[in-house]
């Protein structure tokens, strides 16, 4: 019987109260979290009926609670074994006897040559993946000795049998084979070292030359002091940036081992993959994206990079490094010239000076190649143009690679690209372009902004017609990628007015008017074919850049900076049919070497090039236009003003982009004639006699 006054709950609302019940998450509960919410202390909310929390459902994540179940089982031993037995008889938790797996992960050499007891062993008789064992709990820290870092980095690969895995079996398998027959050899320390030093002269043999971010000298002596037998009271490197250079020398080595592992993997290294995947973990358990200093900035810009490209790669977070790095250099504000100037040390300075024109480069470059908003603006920054110090040369005498590509032109000339470019992302990828189109005014801004970069630049920093085959590798491969950089612009302005059309010419479409009532439709549709030749000149031009990069293998060298160029080039000449496509492919199939993404790009551009050969042109909005376009076509002019028309609006007036204010190269140079130079250097390097055409 209900008390008087009390108003309790009619059945009606106790059901209502029932399904709310239902939908709000359970209580939390002690100790539940999962390994990954523990590991970066944040709460864990699983909803009833998933088997993911929000947070590793969000990141793709395994959902995982190894270390709860190990607290939960000590617990449980705590409660049944109340005396402890004799200790001489009881092996030691931590003792690198405990399992297979546990004693090729412990135990880096003490410095009287006796194994000392690693301190990131969990006890023995859990399976925890290698993060918890040597990244999380506990975790590394940026005091970590970095032969544990080493240990960590080199350790078996987490699908590696157990112990009990092979005593069943009747095996005595070495945990590391899946990565070969040599790798084996990682059980010994003293190997380990051995194979950093090789993989770090890897990285500044080949990486370094297009991403000089480190000072050789300084990264070589502390790694040899920080692996010595005395490594004295110096504060080890950053571990995650030792991770990164590491990683980065296992994509391009030649090492037996790293041979052996592509060997057993169809051309493709698990050693590599399993090191860059444990480069990223370590980097984000030091909160190398959270908090801004040089050593982020430099990690942020090289993992962006040493990972996959495909953006669509769901482990890969495409872009994540390149914004957090671009975001401690704002932090940093190192965009302001004022603050820049006052760093003392003249090191950091140049540095910071140089990661902050690679981030503002790459920032605009990505936004115009995957379709996002850039980070940057142009009036984000007033630093003066790449003014960072000289780097100390290893011989006293050679310019370093910063030095000569600046020398080159290549910086500047990138740079007064990047800021088209940037332009062009937040212009093309607006949901009004795709909606109604390409405004008429904006195709001919970022048409004629092209041309006059072209003017400017391109025969200072592209490949000349009288290609110097003795060209060094940093003078070679800086001068084909700022050529394939700006022919491929074009492509992605094709490609952007193939599917979204020009905005004039859709809106009479749509109404259902007669074409010849679009006014200056014939001016609208000459400059699209105008496009239409730029762009094919430019795939052409790539594949052949392509075919020569190929033929010295250098392909295989590239820390993914012409991979995009190759890529467009391909697509574009797959979709008309044109037989120089199987240049690209082969390219892409050298590429895979160390981007494994590139093979998958050369099948779908093989697929899609089959396709047109048995069906026809790919085309949308320039299915027409393209007919027009000759099978050699030579770069384009600027078109006269339409009747009653205007010049080409600046790309100012678009957005807050300058093309005059920059700084002039060297004008004792005299421009060669880039059509004839780039008929040229097509012809030269194609290989069939056929003549194709343009379409189908």
């Amino acid at each position: 019987m209900a008390q008087p006054g009390l108003a309790l709950p009619t059945p009606s609302m106790q059901s209502q109260i029932h399904e709310l019940a239902k939908t709000l998450p359970p209580p939390r509960r002690q100790n539940t979290a999962c390994d990954n919410c523990r590991s970066r202390k944040v709460k864990c909310h699983r909803i009833p009926g998933q088997e993911k929390c929000q947070h590793c459902q969000s990141k793709n994540y395994p959902c995982t609670h190894f270390v709860q179940q190990a607290t939960s089982e000590r617990k449980r031993n705590s409660t049944t074994v109340r005396k402890p037995r004799n200790p001489a008889t009881m092996a030691s938790p931590l003792s690198p006897t405990t399992s297979v797996g546990s004693s090729i992960l412990s135990s880096p050499i003490s410095d009287n040559g006796n194994h000392s007891i690693s301190p990131y062993l969990m006890p023995s008789g859990t399976s925890l993946p290698l993060v918890f064992k040597y990244g999380f709990y506990p975790p590394i820290t940026l005091d970590t000795p970095t032969r544990d870092v080493l240990s960590y980095l080199f350790a078996p690969p987490e699908d590696a049998p157990s112990d009990s895995n092979m005593l069943n079996s009747g095996r005595s398998k070495s945990p590391y084979a899946v990565w070969g027959d040599q790798a084996v050899k990682l059980e010994d320390d003293v190997f380990k070292s051995e194979l950093a030093f090789d993989l770090m002269e890897i990285y500044f043999q080949i990486v370094h030359s297009r991403l000089p971010l480190l000072n050789p000298t300084q990264f070589r002596n502390r790694l040899r002091t920080s692996l010595s037998s005395n490594p004295g009271s110096e504060k080890p490197l950053h571990p995650a940036l030792v991770a990164t250079v590491l990683a980065w020398g296992t994509k391009f080595s030649e090492h037996p081992l790293l041979i052996a592992d592509r060997q057993s993997h169809k051309g493709q290294s698990l050693m590599s993959k399993t090191m860059i995947n444990r480069t990223r973990d370590l980097a984000e358990a030091l909160k190398v994206h959270r908090i801004p200093n040089q050593d982020h900035v430099v990690i942020g810009l090289l993992v962006e990079t040493l990972q996959s490209q495909n953006p669509e790669d769901p482990s890969a977070f495409h872009g994540f490094w390149l914004t957090a790095a671009t975001r401690h250099l704002l932090d940093l504000q190192i965009n302001h010239k004022s603050v820049a100037a006052q760093i003392p040390d003249t090191e950091t300075r140049g540095t910071l000076i140089f990661a902050w024109w690679m981030a503002c480069i790459c920032d605009a470059y990505s936004s115009l190649y995957y379709r996002h908003k850039p980070v940057l603006d142009d009036d984000d920054y007033d630093i003066d143009f790449y003014t960072a110090d000289p780097q100390i040369s290893l011989d006293g005498g050679a310019p370093s690679p910063r030095e000569q590509l600046e020398f080159l032109g290549y910086y500047r000339a990138a740079h007064s690209l990047a800021r088209t470019a940037r332009q062009m992302s937040r212009q093309l990828w607006r949901p009004i372009t795709d909606a109604d189109g390409i405004p008429f005014e904006t195709l001919r801004t970022f048409a004629s902004a092209l041309r006059i970069w072209r003017d400017k630049y391109l025969a200072h920093v592209g490949v000349p017609k009288n290609y110097n085959t003795g060209w060094d590798f940093v003078a070679t491969v800086s001068r084909f990628a700022s050529d394939a950089q700006y022919h491929v612009m074009w492509i992605v302005l094709f490609n952007a007015l193939d599917e979204f059309g020009v905005k004039e010419l859709n809106e009479y479409d749509r109404n259902g008017s007669s074409p010849g009532n679009v006014q200056n439709r014939a001016y609208i549709e000459d400059s699209m074919r105008r496009v239409g030749e730029e762009a094919l000149n430019g795939a052409l031009r790539i594949a052949a850049l392509t075919s020569v990069l190929s033929a010295n293998e250098y392909l295989k060298l590239d820390p993914a900076v012409v991979e995009f160029h190759i890529i467009a080039a391909g697509h574009i000449l797959a979709r008309l049919g044109r037989h120089e496509v199987t240049t690209c492919i082969a390219g892409l199939e050298q590429y895979s070497h160390s981007y494994e993404e590139a093979g998958d790009h050369a099948q779908d551009i093989r697929k899609t090039y089959q396709q047109v050969r048995n069906s026809g042109v790919d085309l949308n909005h320039m299915a027409a236009i393209i007919k027009q376009i000759p099978a050699f076509p030579a770069t384009t002019t600027e078109p006269e003003n339409p009747p009653g028309g205007r010049e080409p609006m600046s790309p100012s007036v678009l957005g807050s982009f300058q093309m005059n204010g920059m700084l002039n190269m060297d004008g004792t140079a005299i421009l060669m004639d880039v059509d004839e130079e780039a008929t040229a250097f097509v012809a030269a390097h194609n290989t069939k006699n056929e003549t194709p055409s343009a379409y189908m």
